[in-house]
């Protein structure tokens, strides 16, 4: 294994988590806000030494990795800046423990949105900016992952071939400049327009910035304590609305909406989301008494984009139906986690033609995606295939793991579920009184891995456990 290779571009990944402290030591000096000040200094010059160390060990040599290094890296990523970003917390004035400040930023990385915290309006205003540019650097992360490692030939489990990429034939040493400032400038500035029209809205500038990192990552992390305290009407639950729907769609969407003359063509996917969230929103806003029309269609784009962060008053008879739409999640190219609408769709259809093959052996059947010019074919729907059935495997032991932990089999399921989809914890679910710093040391270690598994999917951990003891 290339480790010298890996090493130079775990490097480049450290430097964002510099710039990061370093906003917030600007923050910090500019509102006065000094208690956990040093924290952010000794962030800065960690995760400065350590990516210029990672970059000079790999800087002279072939930087060209292969698909199981690249998977590696990916792993390597989560795993150190989780643990550079883990740093404020475990400083901080608030006695936070190693595993409680590692738990805590392997969930905004992730954009899961456990919390440690219980009461999150005492936390000092510099955390709580951490912890949701957290989420947003996860975010980009996560974006660039998708084009850079996720879309490789090989094994491109991630389907990413199958949906609008805008790029073809990646290479990792050629393209991962290119690449990173293309996401970077769609991402921001995606951040940049719904952050505006938040403080257009009269959301507070400091509660706008951090719900808007929240939203645009699929995060779940918030400022207050409730979403009810910073949405206060219909204006603003409209661009709640938005916002939830630019996390859960292909990161090029919008800008190809102007650009490209065949966009249903090019964005089958997106359209075919949309008319989802459509359907389910309607079907809880006739279910709901309680909900008007925008708080129906804010809490099941919550759901699908796999944030999680609730508004409005919902009953705990829902929590299953709500749960249900997590596990579909968003486009392939998006922040979302879950199985994904289009591997749905591709094993729905694949077991549809199988049956009607039996009635009918001798028709010839279309095997086109919705309206687009793709193809399915035998490797994608075992691909489809493997991710449904490693994603029950995954739900099953996390939720036998949490079972020994003293939790509910109700609530053992539900967390799993949430921790496999990267959603947040919250009444909508039925979870918004759980403590997850009553968890043993065990269950949050768990949870941990397995935020990261729901990132990555089980299979990538198949694949290096294959690539490292089964070579032959």
């Amino acid at each position: 294994m290339n480790f010298r290779g890996i090493s130079y571009y775990l490097g480049l990944f450290c430097f964002p988590i510099t710039f990061l402290s370093f906003l917030n030591i600007l923050y910090s000096s500019y509102f006065d806000y000094f208690l956990n000040f040093n924290s952010y200094v000794i962030t800065l010059i960690v995760s400065f030494l350590l990516g210029l160390s990672f970059y000079f060990i790999g800087k002279k040599i072939d930087k060209k990795i292969n698909f199981y290094e690249q998977i590696f890296l990916v792993i390597l990523i989560y795993v150190v800046v989780s643990i550079l970003i883990s740093i404020p917390y475990y400083l901080s004035n608030y006695q936070i423990t190693f595993i409680n400040s590692i738990f805590e930023s392997f969930s905004g990385i992730t954009g899961t949105g456990f919390s440690i915290f219980d009461n999150v309006k005492y936390l000092d205003p510099t955390l709580l900016l951490w912890r949701s540019s957290s989420q947003w650097i996860g975010g980009l992360y996560f974006l660039i992952f998708l084009f850079l490692f996720f879309s490789n030939n090989q094994f491109n489990y991630k389907l990413t071939k199958l949906v609008y990429s805008d790029e073809k034939n990646l290479n990792i040493e050629a393209s991962l400049k290119k690449i990173s400032l293309k996401i970077f400038f769609l991402y921001s500035l995606l951040t940049f327009f719904v952050f505006v029209l938040f403080s257009i809205s009269g959301v507070r500038l400091f509660n706008g910035l951090n719900l808007t990192m929240t939203l645009i990552s699929s995060g779940g992390f918030l400022p207050t304590n409730s979403l009810d305290h910073i949405i206060k009407n219909n204006t603003q639950e409209i661009i709640l609305i938005l916002s939830f729907l630019l996390s859960m769609l292909n990161i090029f969407f919008i800008y190809n909406l102007f650009i490209i003359k065949n966009v249903l063509k090019e964005h089958y996917e997106d359209f075919f989301i949309i008319l989802l969230a459509v359907f389910f929103s309607i079907l809880l806003l006739l279910s709901v008494d309680t909900l008007d029309i925008f708080q129906s269609f804010a809490n099941t784009l919550s759901s699908i984009s796999n944030s999680g962060i609730s508004i409005g008053e919902i009953g705990n008879n829902f929590s299953l139906y709500l749960l249900f739409l997590t596990i579909i999640g968003g486009s392939i190219i998006s922040t979302t986690s879950g199985i994904k609408p289009l591997r749905i769709f591709i094993l729905l259809k694949s077991s549809f033609t199988e049956i009607i093959k039996l009635v009918r052996p001798n028709n010839v059947f279309n095997q086109y995606i919705l309206y687009s010019d793709k193809k399915m074919d035998n490797e994608n729907i075992k691909l489809s295939f493997l991710i449904f059935i490693s994603f029950f495997i995954s739900l099953f032991i996390l939720s036998g793991i949490l079972l020994f932990d003293n939790v509910s089999f109700e609530s053992s399921f539900k967390l799993s579920l949430l921790t496999l989809t990267n959603t947040s914890t919250s009444d909508l679910y039925g979870l918004d009184e759980f403590k997850f710093s009553n968890l043993l040391t065990s269950s949050k270690i768990f949870l941990i891995i397995f935020m990261t598994i729901a990132k990555i999917e089980l299979i990538s951990l198949f694949l290096i456990i294959k690539q490292m003891f089964f070579k032959n």
